[in-house]
This record gives C-alpha cells, sequence and structure tokens, in this order.
C-alpha cells in the first residue's frame, strides 16, 4: 500500500510520498492532475539523505550548508538508483525549515513532494482548506500552528561548472553570488 500525506513545511504545504513509492507517485499525479512531464521535487531531512539520491558537487555543499534547511531547492544530477526506479535524471532537493517536515522525513526517508493544489492553481495553505479539497484523497493531513511562507524557494539547476537560477523566491542571487563568489 502506497502512503500519500499532506504536511506543512516552512513554504507551503506539500503532498509527498516516499522517493521510491511508484504506486504513491502516480497517485500524487492523478490527485494534482499534474502533467506527467513536470517531475516532483524531493524533501530531505538532511545532506547525508540528499547524497543518497544525488550527486552533491562542491558548490552545492556550499549552498546547502549556508541556506538548507530553508527555502533553497537545488537541482542536482540523479544516482542511477534514482535513474533506474524512477527516472529522473536530475533531481530537485531541499531541506524544510520546519521541525514537523524534517520528523516525517526523518521517518520516511526523502520524499517526493509538491504543493497541495490542482495543478497551475494557486497552492493551498490553509489547514481546514487543505482537509476539505485533498483530504479524502491521502492517508493522513497532518495539522500545525505555525504559519508557512507563501514565498516559493529559490531554485537552482547545479551542473558540474555551472548553477542558473530558474527562480528567484526567498533567497536572493546576490546572497548566493556572494556565497560562491
Amino acid at each position: 500500500m502506497s502512503k500519500v500525506i499532506i504536511f506543512p513545511t516552512d513554504t507551503v504545504y506539500g503532498i509527498g510520498t516516499p522517493i521510491f513509492d511508484v504506486e504513491g507517485i502516480e497517485r500524487i499525479y492523478k490527485i494534482k492532475h499534474r502533467p506527467l512531464d513536470k517531475p516532483l521535487a524531493c524533501l530531505c531531512a538532511n545532506l547525508e539523505q540528499i547524497e543518497k539520491i544525488a550527486y552533491v558537487t562542491e558548490d552545492a555543499k556550499k549552498l546547502i550548508n549556508r541556506f538548507l534547511p530553508g527555502a533553497l531547492t537545488l537541482i542536482l544530477n540523479s544516482k542511477e538508483e534514482v535513474i533506474e526506479k524512477i527516472g529522473y535524471k536530475t533531481i530537485g532537493v531541499r531541506i524544510p525549515n520546519s521541525k514537523i517536515a524534517l520528523d516525517i522525513l526523518l521517518e520516511n526517508g526523502p520524499m517526493l513532494t509538491t504543493s497541495v493544489n490542482e495543478s497551475g492553481l494557486v497552492p493551498e495553505n490553509e489547514y481546514e482548506d487543505v482537509l476539505r479539497d485533498f483530504g479524502k484523497y491521502v492517508d493522513k493531513v497532518y495539522d500545525t500552528d505555525h504559519k508557512s511562507s507563501s514565498i516559493p524557494s529559490t531554485v537552482l539547476l547545479i551542473n558540474d561548472n555551472s548553477i542558473k537560477i530558474l527562480r528567484e523566491g526567498e533567497i536572493k542571487e546576490e546572497e548566493i553570488k556572494a556565497l560562491l563568489k
């Protein structure tokens, strides 16, 4: 039985499943009506979990040590097991700055996640709305009294020799460039 859960993070509520739960991944795409060509990001509890699924460059380690946990997603080259089991040649990874999310990730391992919303619409970020609109489709919805940010994470694509900002969010380009110079 696959496990699909909804839980609060430091940005928005996420809907997620363990990284290699293919049935759970399919459920998320169906629940959100998400196009299959839009990959899910992977939330991890720590650097060790990231290193199990992706190749971490020296620049990526600097960024992880400085900005994570936090609102930064790094797109890294996937390890072979990820490519074989779920077909992702690259994978977006992030460590959320949320105790409840980190506890869930420590218990379940890395989880493929995305925001809770109908694909293309604004993410839902109030517990009651999430429960009403998505609760019947998942195995569990976690509540929190912590208010999440509505600002999305900054997304960086990291190859062997280059770093490209795909989306600027809470962490600004100047901060990234200052760290990596």
